[in-house]
């Protein structure tokens, strides 16, 4: 018997590097299992891909989270052995969400299967979804007829003062909020680290980290027409 599920394809960065600091980064774990409980809660079937497919670097991992624990649990061998998002077919999935986490700003932006990916689940008609640095794939999404995805769309992302905030504006390649303006967004910011999330038609991102949920949660609400 067939699934009716909802399915959504969380990717992951696979990016380990942060800048010249010699310290490492990689995907934000809440980022990733907050919002999988989410959509595990309203019955939706949650994969995992990578850029570069096998075991993503986790960033700023709390296993006392009960929420991370058992997200790293639960997907246990398939964390460790994610395909390359390169070799996904879109056409199953119903949204796509990019977890943030600082790697993203390096292996997100320019990546051609991050495009091929949001681009072909929008334009069936689905949700792309990205929290925190997770928009900075969405920097270089245009669809079909040329457009950037973002133009003329309110949007949220990691900001300009957060950047400033945890001292990396010099490190990361660009400032996130200035790249997505440039290409026509509208950004949206509510004050530093606290919980911001905006949905505008089928797209739907988030500040940082505390905004993790509500970006869940609206995409719900847009893939059961709420």
């Amino acid at each position: 018997m067939t699934s009716t599920a909802k399915r959504i394809l969380t990717v992951l960065t696979s990016h380990d590097r942060l800048g010249d600091t010699g310290r490492t980064t990689g995907f934000y774990v809440s980022e990733a299992a907050h919002p999988w409980e989410v959509f595990r809660k309203a019955g939706f079937e949650v994969e995992l891909a990578s850029i570069a497919g096998g075991e993503p670097p986790q960033d700023g991992h709390d296993p006392a989270d009960p929420v991370q624990r058992e997200f790293t649990e639960v997907f246990g061998e398939e964390l460790r052995k994610t395909p390359r998002l390169a070799d996904v077919d879109p056409a199953g999935y119903d949204a796509v969400f990019f977890a943030g986490g600082h790697g993203t700003m390096w292996d997100f932006p320019g990546d051609e299967d991050v495009a091929r990916v949001a681009r072909a689940v929008y334009e069936r008609g689905g949700v792309v979804a990205a929290v925190c640095h997770g928009p900075s794939a969405l920097v270089d999404v245009t669809l079909s007829d040329g457009s950037h995805l973002v133009s003329g769309r309110r949007v949220a992302a990691f900001t300009n003062a957060e950047e400033a905030a945890v001292g990396l504006t010099g490190v990361v390649p660009f400032l996130l909020a200035d790249a997505l303006t440039e290409r026509g967004a509208l950004h949206s910011a509510a004050p530093d680290f606290t919980g911001h999330a905006v949905r505008d038609g089928r797209l739907v991102t988030g500040q940082n980290p505390a905004s993790a949920v509500r970006v869940a949660e609206e995409v719900v609400a847009a893939l059961t027409g709420k």
